[in-house]
């Protein structure tokens, strides 16, 4: 096997194992989040793998020391990639199903093509547009099934996750200049300071009831830890290093899929004819979004 092939087969494992690692996540924590609050989950979880990650670090003797100029730009990409994209899209799951959660997070590459009109100058195409009418159609398709009439809890998860999207989006388009430092260290460095601002308010403002957790419960904790927030950071680095970007970024798509389907047979959430139009619409529209870069 040449290296070119196998580093295509390697990567393709690496994305395999990351989508199916993120997509378990979300109806894992959606039972999670059935005994503990979400930012006190979400930051102790996130303490514990940047811990983690930290060690692993170490273990490759790199370095993790910020420079003061990078500092302002390491702390908001802290705030939009961590905060907001893990922060509020926890707690919006309080309200929202999985397929909805999912599908309204996953609109970020449509934001971001949005967002980089003004930013960077980068006036959106045809087919840009023809994705976001995808978009739009398929979120829209999956939040009509009660006729658009949301309570106020829903109304505030389906507000929430957007806004994690939007958030995400924005952070993205602003911080297209890498931060100076190995992929891992920014990752380490941004779990533990974003997560620890959740546990903090967590605690502060939740009151989590520490021994109300289940033995399945800390089975769903163990693997927020371990799996989302520690394995598949490692495997999506080693995807980006053998695939190409676009490849990887696309072939992501297949997560909010894995995940309703997951939560479908996990939770016993709906997944019917209105899901998997939604899933394909919006799914397609990214699609679009994604392949401009």
């Amino acid at each position: 096997m040449n290296s070119a092939r196998r580093d295509r087969t390697i990567g393709s494992l690496c994305l395999g194992v990351t989508a199916f690692g993120w997509a378990l996540n979300w109806p894992l924590m959606k039972l999670l989040l059935q005994q503990w609050p979400p930012l006190f989950a979400r930051g102790l979880a996130g303490v514990c793998a940047s811990l983690i990650l930290g060690t692993l670090v170490l273990s490759r003797k790199e370095s993790f020391a910020v420079p003061r100029e990078a500092i302002p730009r390491l702390v908001f990409a802290t705030f939009t990639n961590v905060f907001a994209w893990m922060g509020l899209g926890t707690v919006a799951m309080k309200y929202v199903t999985v397929s909805e959660g999912a599908l309204l997070a996953y609109t970020m590459p449509i934001w971001a093509m949005l967002f980089a009109w003004p930013v960077l100058h980068t006036r959106p195409t045809a087919r840009d547009i023809f994705g976001l009418v995808l978009g739009v159609a398929g979120v829209t398709l999956l939040l009509s099934g009660n006729g658009f009439a949301f309570g106020a809890d829903k109304l505030l998860g389906i507000v929430l996750a957007l806004l994690c999207a939007i958030l995400f989006a924005l952070g993205n388009v602003l911080n297209r200049k890498p931060l100076p430092l190995p992929p891992l260290v920014v990752v380490a460095w941004q779990v533990g300071l974003g997560c620890a601002t959740m546990l903090v308010l967590g605690v502060a403002f939740e009151r989590p009831d520490v021994t109300a957790i289940t033995p399945l419960g800390l089975g769903c904790f163990v693997y927020m830890t371990l799996v989302p927030m520690g394995v598949c950071y490692v495997t999506w680095f080693e995807t980006l290093r053998r695939l190409p970007p676009t490849t990887a970024s696309t072939g992501m798509l297949i997560v909010p899929v894995i995940g309703v389907v997951s939560a479908a047979i996990i939770l016993g959430e709906p997944l019917g004819y209105r899901e998997w139009t939604a899933m394909a619409l919006t799914l397609g529209g990214v699609t679009l979004a994604l392949q401009r870069g």
